[in-house]
């Protein structure tokens, strides 16, 4: 059983603990704010209970999972004996350089540390440190032990032997690490998430589309391929003779689509009175935490889902 060391217990460190923790290993939480621990540690016991009950537990209770997650107020306690630091402190490089410093310091020479960060290119917070070979970034979705997938980014100067340590616990712990080749800004998942927002938010500023349209052609639409393969297998399968064959039928179409893209709209100017006036009509405020929990728990009845059907044919 290995050791995973927690630093930052907020939405994504919370969730990272029950990922790692569920894998059997050993996990030890941290955070500035000594409280966030304990609130973090009793959220993920409420969560264990519904993740057994969707059987994605790997056969264990929630008891034993709980078991593996400890709490600590002291820093080199966390680190002590880890093999990966998982590291999940607020979106600023100031705060990242520091915390990435502190841990360099105290970490073993032999741990890992990652930085969950969602919009750092891991060599603008690393390259003042003298194990920067050791660090990298793993970007999640939220919740990542609901979400496999995983973005493992490497600066510059990160070794290879780090990048594949990294890439084998994420796939002992049942993630699907993307495993980049060199960093690049947005990475690769919120790159084509922005091109799809960029796109829904020209379609209801133009006056094209609804909100709700565009949501209906995502969720009732697109996602539900998307749910099971990528972009590329679904091309491949969407012409007689596979992707090439796709490419001759319709590039054209999106060629000339292509020109009328090229112009962003403010996300935060006049279309936002529509976007958060129709969702707030939709959803009230103080209706969010209600929703996010019904989320979570139609990611739970689709990874239960995903994973019998990956069993069902052996993949």
């Amino acid at each position: 059983m290995a050791k995973v060391a927690i630093i930052g217990s907020g939405f994504i460190g919370r969730a990272w603990a029950i990922s790692f923790a569920r894998a059997g290993n050993e996990v030890a939480m941290w955070d500035q704010v000594a409280a966030a621990t304990e609130g973090a540690r009793g959220f993920i016991e409420g969560v264990l209970g519904d993740l057994e009950a969707n059987d994605l537990l790997r056969g264990q209770s929630p008891e034993a999972v709980l078991a593996r997650i400890s709490v600590t107020a002291d820093i080199g306690e966390a680190l002590a004996g880890a093999v990966h630091v998982q590291e999940n402190t607020p979106e600023k490089r100031d705060v990242k350089r520091e915390v990435f410093s502190l841990i360099d310091g105290l970490a073993g020479a032999d741990a890992v540390i990652a930085s969950s960060t969602s919009a750092l290119l891991p060599s603008s917070f690393t390259e003042h440190l003298a194990g920067r070979h050791r660090c990298l970034v793993v970007h999640p979705l939220n919740p990542p032990y609901l979400i496999p997938a995983a973005e493992v980014v490497p600066a510059p100067w990160t070794s290879p032997e780090t990048v594949e340590r990294t890439r084998a616990l994420l796939v002992a712990a049942g993630h699907a690490p993307l495993v980049m080749k060199r960093e690049l800004d947005g990475f690769i998942m919120n790159r084509l998430q922005g091109a799809l927002l960029e796109e829904a938010f020209r379609l209801v500023a133009d006056g094209y589309a609804s909100i709700e349209d565009v949501d209906i052609g995502i969720r009732d639409g697109l996602a539900l391929r998307w749910s099971f393969m990528g972009p590329f297998e679904t091309i491949d399968l969407n012409a007689p003779a596979g992707v090439r064959d796709y490419v001759a039928r319709y590039q054209g179409i999106y060629e000339t689509m292509f020109h009328q893209m090229q112009r962003r709209v403010d996300w935060a100017g006049p279309v936002l009175e529509t976007v958060e006036a129709d969702r707030r009509a939709k959803l009230p405020a103080d209706r969010l935490a209600e929703r996010q929990v019904w989320r979570d728990r139609r990611l739970m009845a689709l990874a239960a889902h995903k994973r019998r059907s990956d069993d069902d044919i052996g993949t």
